[in-house]
């Protein structure tokens, strides 16, 4: 007559079974800890991004409004009559004073979507390296 198992738990048939065959037992506190620091940083470096980009929706309203005032004080300097050759000179400095802004703004865009993609590789490259550690750890117990 076969031998009714102890348990009628289907964890606890395979529990005994890897027991029985002297299989390497599994720290589950250990893998939740493990995925829970995981998500951690995947939420620290979606919030890092997040603020990343409101500065840069930030400063690119920031750059319209003053783009904005700029125009329109260059465009009431350029409807006062004058001379033709003054007209071209305000239109030429128009030019030149856009696109130096232009390029400055640019500039500074990317260097807030420089900073914000930075912070967000670092955190995450600091879970990666932490994860490693902990691997290292593991293989190096018997």
């Amino acid at each position: 007559m076969a031998k009714k198992p102890e348990s009628d738990s289907f964890i606890d048939m395979f529990a005994s079974f890897g027991r029985d065959l002297h299989m390497p037992t599994m720290d589950v506190d250990k893998i939740l800890d493990h995925h829970r620091k995981n998500l951690e940083a995947l939420e620290k470096a979606a919030r890092s991004a997040s603020t990343g980009a409101s500065d840069i929706f930030s400063k690119q309203r920031e750059v319209l409004q003053s783009t904005l005032r700029e125009i329109t004080q260059m465009a009431e300097q350029i409807r006062t009559p004058g001379n033709p050759q003054d007209f071209v000179g305000k239109q030429a400095e128009f030019a030149r004073k856009s696109f130096e802004t232009a390029v400055k703004n640019a500039s500074e865009i990317g260097e807030v979507m420089r900073k914000s993609s930075s912070e967000t590789i670092d955190i995450l490259r600091e879970r990666i390296r932490e994860a490693m550690e902990d691997m290292q750890k593991g293989y190096g117990r018997k």
